[in-house]
């Protein structure tokens, strides 16, 4: 695997410090939230960037899905505090039932 550039390690500890953030808030008022993960490609940066929310099983996904526009939001809010700028909050957030080994 290839070595990150020091701004490519501030990218990822910047996208971390949010989808941790991200992950509390979400455990806290969604139910059935199992994890927060994210993928990315360092050179295209931010319109790369994909959060994905996994929930435990299907009905809780199901029930999510109703307020996936504000979690959305939230996730622009967080990274806009943080001086990043996506131009479409809507491709970068998903509730999923997958896990980041799948």
């Amino acid at each position: 695997m290839k070595k990150l550039s020091s701004v490519q390690k501030k990218q990822q500890a910047l996208v971390m410090d949010v989808v941790t953030t991200l992950e509390q808030q979400a455990m806290q008022q969604l139910a059935g939230v199992q994890q927060c993960w994210f993928s990315m490609e360092y050179n295209v940066f931010p319109s790369s960037l994909l959060v994905r929310l996994q929930f435990v099983e299907q009905a809780a996904l199901d029930a999510a899905q109703a307020v996936l526009l504000p979690w959305q939001k939230k996730l622009s809010g967080l990274l806009l505090k943080k001086g990043v700028v996506l131009k479409d909050m809507r491709k970068h957030l998903v509730f999923t039932l997958s896990g980041p080994e799948s």
